[in-house]
């Protein structure tokens, strides 16, 4: 007799974890899916590819709707389909439409909603954040009737959703609290070259800028953005990508143990041992995730346990920034900004645009920053992870894995 496993959220965490499991207990479990978005499972990483002209939806969809039929998967899929309200007692799923289904194992993989900024204004209409295929979807029909668009925050994503608009013919500007782009990801030198560089590209910033309020016009829609220093920025699209926050409400709502996300253990079990929990959903000691490599990571070990297989720790090691911007190379990882009793070898060559820098301490590489040339960078996130002495390459080291004699 097969186990019911119900698996709420139809994103990459709760769907990796899936894949994984299919191939690792193929018949163990009558696999329900419900999914609030009205398609299959789809790469949100590529939304921005999707932005720029670069792929179309099509392009990104992980598994189409046939899959789910062909590993006999049930897929609830669309906004009627949102799940409502977990029975722990009766371990039932309750579907907003009325759909009720059992289970012996729950996965949550609700993700994570965009942090919208608290201002007034944030309701009015042109206001939206960068998360799924409805917002890109608008994102496109605005950029064919509408020319200035402003986003909000200069991180990963506002700079490849800014990208994306530019490149479809918007007039945009990136507004930022920091007085450097990235600043969580990049130093101070490569993000001046960064900006210099999307600048040369027809963006333009407003950096250390502090919101105010969003005004509108007199039919409820944005035309201007207004700062704390007294001015004012047209605007006719405003796209927020300052952050997201796990998605838990609907745990908390059913008594499942909550901090700033789902607490987790290391088999990424929540306090109830018949519910799991994977994604940017999750607290897993101390951290939360919002990048989609540490998210495969927790699927795996999440699949190793729900097979019955039960060996697997989940460790989260440190994630490596990559911009997916054509054309503009970065990576970051670990401790970039070094601090006492750390180093930093520097390397740059202005006229290529390139610029290195290593942070080692106690002769192991614990951080490292890389514009222009990422070549070595996944050997960098390598030497940083396995934490062992460089100090018999450190010489050769910022000129990389070739120059130091590892082929």
């Amino acid at each position: 007799m097969k186990q019911r496993l119900v698996v709420i959220g139809n994103g990459m965490a709760g769907m990796r974890t899936v894949e994984e499991l299919l191939t690792a207990a193929p018949d163990k479990y009558e696999i329900t899916v419900f999914g609030a978005e009205p398609y299959g499972n789809y790469n949100r990483i590529m939304l921005s590819s999707v932005l720029c002209g670069e792929k179309t939806i099509e392009d990104i969809v992980i598994n189409d709707r046939q899959w789910y039929i062909d590993n006999g998967i049930k897929l609830h899929a669309g906004e009627e389909k949102t799940v409502v309200y977990i029975d722990r007692k009766k371990k039932n799923v309750y579907a907003q439409d009325g759909t009720v289904v059992g289970y012996d194992r729950l996965l949550i993989a609700t993700g994570s909603k965009a942090v919208m900024p608290q201002v007034p204004g944030n309701d009015l209409k042109g206001v939206i954040s960068f998360r799924d295929i409805v917002d890109v979807n608008k994102m496109l029909s605005y950029s064919h009737s509408h020319s200035k668009a402003v986003v909000l925050g200069g991180g990963l994503l506002g700079l490849e959703a800014a990208s994306g608009l530019a490149l479809r013919g918007m007039d945009v500007t990136v507004i930022h609290n920091h007085d450097i782009l990235m600043n969580r990801q990049m130093d101070r030198h490569a993000a001046k070259m960064l900006q210099t560089e999307l600048e040369q590209r027809g963006l333009k910033f407003k950096m250390g800028a502090k919101l105010k309020q969003l005004l509108g016009d007199e039919n409820g829609h944005i035309r201007a953005v207004s700062f704390d220093d007294g001015s004012q920025l047209e605007c006719d699209l405003f796209v927020t990508a300052i952050g997201v926050r796990p998605n838990m409400a609907l745990a908390q709502k059913a008594g499942i143990y909550c901090q700033r996300g789902i607490v987790v253990n290391d088999t990424l079990q929540s306090y109830d041992p018949s519910v799991y929990a994977v994604g940017e959903c999750i607290q897993h000691r101390g951290s939360t995730f919002g990048l989609v490599a540490p998210l495969f990571e927790q699927a795996k070990v999440c699949a190793n346990h729900l097979s019955a297989h039960g060996a697997a720790k989940y460790v989260a090691l440190p994630t490596a920034t990559k911009l997916k911007v054509t054309g503009i190379n970065l990576f970051s990882v670990g401790d970039f900004q070094g601090g006492e009793n750390s180093d930093c070898i520097c390397f740059t060559d202005p006229a290529l645009g390139i610029y290195k820098k290593l942070v080692i301490k106690a002769n192991k590489l614990i951080g490292a920053v890389l514009y222009g040339d990422t070549a070595d960078g996944g050997w960098y996130q390598q030497l940083l992870e396995q934490e062992g002495d460089i100090s018999n390459i450190r010489e050769a080291l910022v000129f990389g894995k070739a120059y130091a004699g590892i082929i």
